[in-house]
C-alpha cells in the first residue's frame, strides 16, 4: 500500500515556485492511496483502490509512506492492525487501531480478514500541527477499499475508520513507543553497546531577512532549516569525487559535534536573532568502524514540527522523547533488547530521538530530513568514513564508465 501525496500541478513547478518566493510550498490537493484520492472525489471514485480478501485469511500489507511533505494517520474499518516489522526489520507484534507513518517510512502489517463479508474503508490523512483554517497542509481524506469476496450487497454508504484530529501528537507517538524489536537468537539486536562517538545534533527550521521583506516566508523572510545551526550548502563538485580525488575547497569537516546556539529548544518564545543559521558544506569524518551515536533534538524556531530524518544505512532506533522533554538522556532508561533497526527515524514534534549505528561502509554518507522541503531549506549534512586497515574496508574507485556530473 502507498500512499502520497497529489498535485493538480507539476510537483517540480510547486517546488520550484517555493524556492523562488521564499514560502512554504503550497500544500497537496489531495493525497492518494495507491494512485487514487478515493471515494470521497467523484472524480476518482471509479477507480478507487480495491483489496479483494478471502473471510478468514491473514494478508501481509507492505505499507510505504512516499508523500513528500505529509506525516500520514492510516486505518482500516472495523479491522485492527498488527505491525510485524519496519523498514525492512522484524519487530515484536504490536496491534493497534491505526498506525503513523513518516516521508519515507515502511510497515509490515498483518490484517486478518476476520469480519463480517462487506466492503471496507481503509483511509488515510495527515498529522500536522500547522493550523487547518490557513491551509498549511493537505487537509484531505484519501480513501481505498478493503472487499470480501463472495455474493453479498455491499453497505452504502460505508463508515470512515477512525482516524485520529489531524494534530494530535501524542496519537502520533503511540505506534512508535510500543515497537520492540524480536532480539532474539535468529534476529540479534546489536546495537553499540559503548559508542566511541557522541553527537548532539539540533533539527529545526529557520528563515532568512530579505530586502524590504520582499519574501513570501514569515514577516517577509525566506524559509530555510538547519542542523546544528547550519544550513546545508550544495557544492557544485560532489563530496564524494572531492573527497577520493582530494579536491580542496569543496568541503569542510568541522561540523560541530554539539550545538553551538543553546537554548531551550522546545520553548514558546525564542528569541529571533536565533532564527537565522549559518550557511556551509560542513560534514562529520568518522574512523572506520568507530561506534557513533547521535541524539537528535527537535527545536521549535519559526515553528516547531515533526522531522523525517534518513540515515546513511540501517541504525539502532533507541529512543524517542515526547512533547518538550530535555535533551539530557536518562541512560538508565535505555532498554538495549528492543531497540529498532530502521533507515528513517522520526524527531517528534518538540521531541529528540537517539539512535547508534557502526561506521564501518567507507565513503561519504548523505544524511537529511525529508526531501522536498527540509532537505531543499538545508536540513542535511553527510558523514565521511575513512577507509580502513584490510582492502575489504577500502572504498571503491569509481566505475570506469560513470558518467561525468
Amino acid at each position: 500500500m502507498e500512499p502520497r501525496q497529489w498535485w493538480k500541478s507539476d510537483a517540480n513547478v510547486v517546488r520550484d515556485e517555493a524556492l523562488a518566493t521564499g514560502a512554504d510550498p503550497n500544500a497537496s490537493d489531495s493525497l492518494l492511496i495507491n494512485g487514487q484520492p478515493g471515494d470521497l472525489f467523484p472524480c476518482s471514485k471509479p477507480g478507487t483502490f480495491k483489496l479483494t480478501v478471502d473471510h478468514g485469511k491473514t494478508y501481509l500489507l507492505r505499507i510505504i509512506n512516499a508523500a513528500l511533505h505529509e506525516a500520514l494517520f492510516f486505518s482500516i474499518a472495523k479491522h485492527k492492525m498488527t505491525v510485524v516489522g519496519t523498514d525492512g526489520s522484524y519487530t515484536k507484534p504490536l496491534t493497534r487501531d491505526y498506525i503513523t507513518i513518516y516521508p519515507g517510512q515502511t510497515y509490515d502489517v498483518l490484517l486478518e480478514a476476520n469480519q463480517h463479508p462487506d466492503h471496507y474503508y481503509m483511509a488515510a490523512k495527515t498529522y500536522s500541527i500547522a493550523p487547518a483554517a490557513r491551509n498549511f497542509f493537505d487537509n484531505t481524506t484519501t480513501t481505498a477499499i478493503v472487499q470480501y469476496r463472495g455474493y453479498y450487497t455491499p453497505s452504502s454508504p460505508l463508515s470512515l475508520p477512525y482516524l485520529p484530529t489531524y494534530n494530535d501528537t501524542n496519537a502520533s507517538v503511540q505506534v512508535m513507543a510500543g515497537l520492540r524489536s524480536l532480539a532474539d537468537a535468529e534476529h540479534p539486536c546489536n546495537v553499540p553497546l559503548s559508542p566511541s562517538t557522541k553527537l548532539i545534533y539540533t533539527v529545526g527550521m529557520n528563515s532568512y531577512l530579505c530586502p524590504n521583506n520582499s519574501c513570501a516566508g514569515p514577516n517577509g523572510t525566506r524559509f530555510s532549516a538547519s542542523i546544528n545551526n547550519i544550513s546545508f550548502q550544495f557544492p557544485t563538485i560532489d563530496i564524494l569525487q572531492a573527497y577520493y580525488y582530494n579536491i580542496s575547497g569543496v568541503y569542510g569537516d568541522k561540523f560541530p559535534s554539539v550545538p553551538e546556539l543553546v537554548f531551550d529548544f522546545t520553548t514558546d518564545i525564542i528569541p529571533l536573532e536565533y532564527q537565522t543559521p549559518k550557511n556551509g558544506t560542513e560534514v562529520r569524518v568518522l574512523e572506520y568502524n568507530s561506534t557513533v551515536e547521535i541524539v537528535f533534538q527537535g527545536t521549535n524556531l519559526i515553528a516547531g514540527t515533526h522531522h523525517p530524518c534518513i540515515s546513511m544505512d540501517t541504525v539502532s532506533m533507541l529512543l524517542d522523547g515526547d512533547l518538550g522533554i530535555s535533551i539530557k538522556i536518562r541512560t538508565h532508561c535505555t532498554t538495549i533488547w528492543w531497540i529498532l533497526l530502521q533507515s528513517t527515524i522520526s524527531v517528534p514534534t518538540k521531541g529528540w530521538a537517539a539512535i547508534r549505528f557502526e561506521a564501518s561502509n567507507p565513503g561519504v554518507w548523505f544524511m537529511h530530513c525529508h526531501v522536498e522541503r527540509h532537505q531543499t531549506w538545508g536540513m542535511e549534512t553527510a558523514f565521511i568514513v575513512k577507509n580502513g586497515k584490510h582492502p575489504e574496508a577500502q572504498m571503491l574507485p569509481p566505475p570506469s564508465d560513470m558518467p561525468p556530473c
